[in-house]
Order: C-alpha cells, then structure tokens, then sequence
C-alpha cells in the first residue's frame, strides 16, 4: 500500500485525516492525490502534507489505482457522473466513504462493472479512533479487498460485512453512535453541576470516566455486562443508580433509537438513489 496512487475526491475533513494516517503508515505523500474545488483548501493540503492537488476530479482519476470519494453524499451522483469516463477507461477500485449512497447507484452512475468498496466511517476517525465497516461487490479482487481495509484502517479499526443492507445497521451503532454517547456525556456532566461541583470539574471528571470505561472494556476480555457486574456492589451506590437507569427502560430506549436510526439510513438511501 505504501506505493499504491491513491487519489481523493474531495479534501474536507475525513479526506484530511485518511491522508494523515497513510503518511504515519508510511505512505509517500507523492502517491497521494486530492481533487478539490476550493483554492485555500489545495493550499493548505500541499503545504500540511506534500501531497499532488488539482481543480479537476478527472485529472486525479487518471492518475491513481484508488479513488476514494470523500464528498457529500448530496453531491455524490453528479461527482460520479463526471468521473464515468475516466473509471471506465482506467478501471481504478472506488472506495466510497458518502454515507448512504448504495453501491447499485454508484455503479449505475459510473457507468456499470466497477470494482466498488463502500464503506461507513465514523466522525471519530477525525482523531484516528475511527470504526469503519466495509463492503465489496463482486468485481473487488482479493488484493484490493485488502487494499481498501489497510486504506481505512489507517484510522482506525475496520470490520467487513457480507450484506450491503447491514451497513444500515451500522450506521446506527457506530456512524450515529458517537453522539450517543455525546448525549450521555451531557446528562452525567449537567447532573454532576446539580450535584454541586463545579461545571469544570463535573466535564473532567466525566470524560475520564468515559474514556477510563471504554478503555478498559477494549482492553478486557470480558463482555459489557460482566464489566458491569463487577463495578457494581451489591446494596452500593452503583446498584442504587443502575435501578433507576434500567427502571427508565433504558435498554428498550436504544433499541427503540438504533431501529429508528436505521431505518432513517434506509430512507435516505432511497432519496439518494433517486433524485428527483
């Protein structure tokens, strides 16, 4: 992978932080490539990172075995149309990361047989603690199958599905999860003001906990629930907040929430798919 062209279609954030960490990985900076439409942001790419820039998407297809379209999924279907020509005269494997957007339409739009990897991040590959599912068509040879997962893991941790339709699952666990547990980071921290302490040490102190607990659960062999069991005290304070929490339902609340999300990304990807 470190010699492998690889050319990005858009140079916004995610664009940003794949292409930091190929460069970590290892990658040569002038076997990347970005096309994007906004001079200043060119400017800043070739100056944070050395890498080949252009105004013209076309150009950079031409020039890469891996074109990784990191635009809006808004904007997809006319960035894909344009690029047509050019992915089928040079056959490059397409990574999509625009949530969404369904491989059928990608194709269709890139005029038919295209090896495409579609693929769902989540905004913590910002920071390079990124989950990222993918899925390949039936034209994804072994080689690039293992192309595109090295391409997205360089931010992080990636898993495959055999099922398309699962990345709507994922989409709800880990693409919309973040704020999840931004929420929930917001309940602690504002309870913790009620409770008396000061706004800056109820944040501390709630980020470490979040962070100490996810740690320690990647860490651990052990499932969620016997983490939890352990923590928990019988007739302690754990146990007496735990009864409120499971009281509330809280479990049926993000089942409720994670069906809900899923069928959102369902719905969207129809739209997308379809525009008027």
């Amino acid at each position: 992978m470190k010699t492998t062209s690889i050319g990005f279609i858009g140079g916004g954030n995610m664009a940003h932080s794949l292409i930091g960490g190929l460069l970590a990985d290892g990658c040569d900076p002038h076997t990347l490539w970005v096309a994007e439409p906004r001079p200043e942001q060119l400017d800043s790419l070739r100056q944070r990172f050395g890498v080949h820039t252009s105004s013209d998407n076309g150009v950079v297809a031409e020039q890469v075995r891996v074109v990784v379209l990191a635009v809006k999924p808004q904007v997809l279907r006319e960035v894909a149309l344009q690029l047509a020509v050019a992915v089928q005269r040079y056959k490059p494997l397409i990574i999509s990361i625009a949530a969404g957007v369904r491989e059928s339409d990608l194709c269709r739009w890139l005029g038919g047989t295209v090896a495409v990897v579609r693929s769902m991040p989540n905004t913590p590959a910002l920071v390079r603690c990124g989950a990222t599912a993918l899925f390949a068509n039936a034209w994804v040879s072994p080689a690039q199958k293992q192309l595109a997962e090295s391409i997205l893991r360089a931010v992080g941790l990636t898993i495959w599905v055999d099922d398309e339709r699962l990345l709507d699952s994922v989409t709800a666990i880990s693409g919309s999860g973040p704020a999840y547990f931004f929420l929930v980071m917001e309940a602690l921290e504002q309870a913790g003001i009620g409770l008396g302490l000061e706004p800056g040490q109820a944040r501390l102190l709630t980020l470490q906990t979040a962070f100490g607990a996810a740690k320690m659960a990647l860490e651990s062999a052990d499932s969620p629930a016997v983490l939890r069991a352990r923590v928990t005290s019988p007739g302690g304070t754990t146990e007496k907040a735990l009864a409120v929490l499971q009281a509330g339902e809280l479990e049926t609340l993000f089942t409720r929430a994670l069906e809900a999300a899923r069928q959102r990304a369902r719905e969207l990807g129809e739209l997308l798919g379809n525009p008027t």
